[in-house]
């Protein structure tokens, strides 16, 4: 599983993996429950790998945070999404204390921790990921 792949759907519950391109749509694969679906240019996607969250230095990218939630937590998946907001936060502040209290709420928060969990499940590697983006940056 390539972490590029892996994008979140607008109106969609968990993430997906992208299969194939069609000359309308993108194919993909949800890592929830491996259903396939076909998705049209008028839906709003969000490639992960694009994402970061604000800090009072400059935006982390959502790898570096699974990354270092994936050394926490030891390979394992992290609290639930749905624990309060206080104890989501807490967690957050472990992982990534720099970050702008004011701009990521904790429903973004919230969301993180659930796209994490979820690629846990996956089977997703973070250590492994970092080692082959470092490898590409070296190509490069």
């Amino acid at each position: 599983m390539e972490f590029s792949k892996i994008i979140a759907v607008t109106g969609k519950p968990g993430l997906f993996q992208v299969i194939s391109q069609t000359k309308n749509a993108v194919i993909a694969e949800s890592l929830i429950d491996n259903k396939r679906l076909a998705i049209n240019a008028t839906q709003n996607v969000s490639l992960l790998e694009n994402i970061a969250i604000y800090t009072y230095e400059e935006d982390v990218p959502l790898l570096d945070i699974f990354t270092a939630m994936f050394e926490k937590t030891a390979g394992k998946e992290a609290i639930s999404h749905k624990e309060s907001s206080k104890k989501l936060t807490a967690f957050f502040a472990e992982v990534l204390p720099s970050y702008d209290e004011e701009r990521v709420y904790a429903s973004n928060i919230k969301k993180v921790i659930q796209w994490f969990n979820v690629l846990v499940k996956a089977g997703m590697d973070f250590t492994k990921v970092e080692a082959t983006t470092e490898e590409t940056e070296a190509e490069s």
